[in-house]
């Protein structure tokens, strides 16, 4: 259901992009062409074949770059007043009332220290154990989706210099045809070759810069619910809960 309302607010922006564009030209502006009309004309000038390739991967990489980026601010807890809302239930021996303060609050972090609180009766080893087998659990949870954003990374601009590739044989091609070493006959050829190697990287780009995002987000919270998970092990002990 996220990746669906992602690709909706893609399709929304570029929609909206398009509609304003059209707006200008009715108003009567009689400027320049552009940013959005230059990337059009290029778009149509390249070969329709990769470029169209490049624009899905930029479409299903940009959806899959805004889930993720929804689902973790979703996921961002304030672990110090969580860990302050658990501590003041323990310190009147409340592991129960602890148990139902990280269930009431959403994210990874609280979830880790669910698992630790339901184990809490069987000791110190017991709670670091749960604590690092759910945490890995949920580490997986929170890089869900980023192998196929590297993987548009990736592919984006192999598409590009594929049809840069093909596009410098086909200027050969007619190079060959004609007989004659034509700057016009070339010049056409190159120009569509370098316009899908210039739109696959930027699709890279633009993708490289969200994914890098992401990561540093998901740094974030990872620590900290480590240390959230160090500061439950602390109240517990503190509580004389665990030993």
């Amino acid at each position: 259901m996220r990746r669906v309302i992602a690709l909706f607010l893609v399709f929304a922006a570029v929609l909206l992009t398009g509609t304003m564009e059209l707006y200008a030209q009715d108003a009567g502006e009689v400027a320049g062409p552009s940013g959005f009309q230059l990337l059009k004309k290029y778009f149509i000038e390249g070969d329709w074949r990769f470029m169209s390739l490049v624009l899905v991967t930029l479409i299903l990489g940009l959806a899959f770059c805004i889930e993720r980026i929804i689902s973790l601010n979703i996921a961002t807890t304030n672990t110090e007043k969580l860990i302050g809302s658990i501590d003041d239930e323990l310190a009147n021996g409340n592991v129960n009332g602890a148990m139902e303060v990280c269930k009431a609050t959403p994210g990874p972090a609280a979830s880790v220290l669910y698992e630790g609180l339901k184990v809490s009766d069987k000791g110190a080893d017991a709670v670091e154990k749960a604590i690092v087998s759910y945490g890995s659990v949920q580490m997986g949870l929170l890089e869900r989706g980023l192998v196929w954003i590297s993987l548009f990374i990736a592919t984006a601009p192999m598409l590009g210099f594929m049809g840069t590739v093909i596009g410098m044989i086909t200027a050969f091609d007619r190079i060959e045809a004609a007989g004659d070493l034509s700057p016009a006959i070339v010049a056409g050829g190159i120009k569509v070759a370098l316009l899908t190697t210039v739109f696959g990287l930027v699709v890279a780009i633009i993708l490289q810069i969200f994914y890098n995002y992401i990561v540093s987000k998901i740094d974030g919270i990872t620590n900290k619910m480590e240390d959230a998970s160090i500061g439950l092990i602390e109240a517990l002990t503190r509580r004389n809960i665990i030993k």
